[in-house]
């Protein structure tokens, strides 16, 4: 008989549309499962909890191998904007919520979100800064302690 996963904390470090996705979608995955999650949200990733900036997240197109495309044209004018639209409209057919909106679900199925407190600090926010889903900012350690016994994902 095999062992079930009754815990799961993910990191979310980049703030990039598909950087922030795979987290969301995991925990919320988690949840579904009855499993306990915890995000914990660091450095650019702080970015999908930021109130002003969360629904602005962009699909980066530079130094991007998944994107199938030469870096030069990546650069050009519009070519994030264009790919942000086109993978929100991929993931609206999908019946992928918003970010704002994919936080507040996960939240209220009962996955609890962090700032990483180092990262805060470092970018000189605040707790009014972010989204009220944001349960607490707190350390390295506070994390990892919270984490025991679990695994920890770095998306």
């Amino acid at each position: 008989m095999s062992e079930q996963l009754k815990k799961v904390s993910i990191v979310v470090s980049k703030g990039s549309l598909e950087g922030v996705y795979p987290g969301l979608i995991m925990a919320n995955g988690a949840r579904m499962e009855g499993i306990e999650a915890n995000l914990f949200f660091t450095f650019f990733g702080l970015d999908a909890i930021i109130d002003k900036r969360m629904d602005k997240l962009k699909v980066a197109t530079v130094g991007n191998p998944a994107m199938h495309i030469p870096s030069i044209i990546g650069i050009l004018p519009g070519m994030s904007a264009f790919a942000t639209r086109m993978m929100k409209k991929e993931m609206e057919k999908l019946d992928i919520p918003p970010v704002r909106e994919f936080l507040e679900m996960i939240h209220d199925a009962g996955c609890n979100i962090y700032a990483c407190k180092a990262t805060v600090d470092m970018f000189h926010l605040k707790k009014e800064d972010f989204c009220e889903q944001v349960d607490d900012i707190i350390t390295v350690g506070e994390f990892y302690e919270m984490s025991a016994g679990g695994e920890i994902i770095f998306t």
